[in-house]
């Protein structure tokens, strides 16, 4: 998160996080000769996305809930790749990287304005003080929650819940890890929203953005929203790489009614966030106060304990191993090219006297052996 902005931008949009979903993907074959393996990658998926939509509930930092939203977009992905939605996953990878990178710059915006403050509950009422990080925001936002029939993110992670359900490799598990996790973006995202440009005044505007900042915003703002009308010149595009989805089941439930649904848990999410973070923010801190939601708070805040597990069980160990083999033969042995290398330098710059006749005897000398050496060796 102490990343310049515009490298998060790209790295969240677009390249490096998402790498592994294009290499699934392009290695679908294989996956899909290895059930078990492609299971795998849907479970991994439902519990991701659901993990850190949690944990951007609790994040005070604004980079860090977009950094944790990114994250359980992923889980969106790797949950169409586990179900054999290939190129419903590459199409999510397609909108997401608009609307994040919106997102990410359109923080970045914000931060700079607010002379580098970072915690959204440091901020509030910038609506009217940055209006086009506002509208920009917001669209992006929307996107990423998924506003049904407007946006690109509803196009295609409402494609992902569906053929959570439909495909050959669905499973109502899925499904319904799919709606909770669109309910829980809808709730973090305006959550985000509300804290940042509505309430009362925070952390007052020292800079407000110039051209350079507003014109990329306003591009990637119209992109977030229209991106998804291509999903059927984009999905018969990826055809001819990826092969299309075997729907396998779908029972009373229909495409248009799993997107109704969907539609409704964002609505829901949106007036949750509405009534605990702008109408009644007391409630929010009433939550937290309780012992039960402050043991969530700090455990969902804390990634679910996964840093100190890993800190646990792979760094301290390693620094253990390092402690106690740091005297084995292979570092006394690179230790003593460094005391050689020591020494010869001490020795070498013994010789720097200054002395220039000392200089060009050294200089004939070196040159008579060397031609002796051309000539008898």
């Amino acid at each position: 998160m102490a990343g310049p902005t515009p490298t998060s931008a790209l790295i969240h949009a677009a390249t490096m996080v998402t790498a592994g979903v294009y290499l699934i993907s392009r290695t679908h074959v294989l996956f899909s000769l290895a059930p078990a393996a492609q299971l795998a990658v849907g479970v991994v998926g439902a519990a991701t996305l659901l993990i850190a939509g949690f944990s951007a509930l609790t994040q005070h930092d604004i980079k860090r809930i977009l950094a944790y939203s990114t994250i359980s977009q992923i889980g969106y992905m790797f949950l169409a790749l586990g179900v054999g939605a290939w190129q419903a996953a590459m199409f999510h990878f397609f909108t997401h990287a608009f609307f994040k990178a919106l997102l990410f710059l359109g923080a970045g915006v914000i931060i700079e304005a607010v002379h580098d403050e970072h915690s959204i509950f440091r901020m509030g009422g910038l609506r009217k003080e940055l209006p086009v990080a506002f509208w920009t925001f917001l669209a992006g936002g929307c996107a990423l929650a998924g506003l049904p029939f407007l946006t690109a993110g509803f196009f295609s992670k409402d494609l992902i819940i569906w053929q959570a359900w439909s495909a050959q490799g669905g499973h109502p598990t899925f499904w319904l890890a799919g709606m909770l996790g669109a309910g829980l973006t809808s709730l973090y995202t305006f959550r985000l929203i509300f804290r940042v440009f509505f309430g009362p005044p925070g952390t007052p505007v020292t800079k407000r953005p110039g051209s350079a900042m507003k014109v990329p915003l306003v591009i990637l703002a119209v992109l977030a929203i229209v991106a998804g009308y291509v999903k059927e010149p984009l999905l018969a595009f990826l055809h001819s790489a990826l092969p299309a989805t075997v729907e396998a089941r779908a029972g009373a439930l229909t495409e248009t009614g799993s997107e109704a649904i969907a539609g409704l848990l964002f609505l829901a999410g949106l007036y949750l966030a509405y009534v605990f973070h702008l109408q009644k923010r007391s409630l929010s801190d009433a939550l937290v106060a309780n012992p039960i939601g402050r043991a969530l708070d700090q455990w969902w805040f804390a990634g679910w304990g996964f840093d100190w597990i890993y800190n646990k069980a792979f760094v301290q160990p390693f620094v253990w191993v390092a402690n106690v083999n740091k005297s084995d033969f292979i570092d006394a042995f690179y230790t003593g090219v460094g005391r050689i290398a020591e020494a010869s330098y001490r020795l070498l710059s013994s010789t720097e006297t200054g002395r220039v006749r000392w200089y060009a005897t050294a200089m004939a000398a070196g040159s008579v052996l060397f031609i002796a050496m051309v000539l008898f060796v």
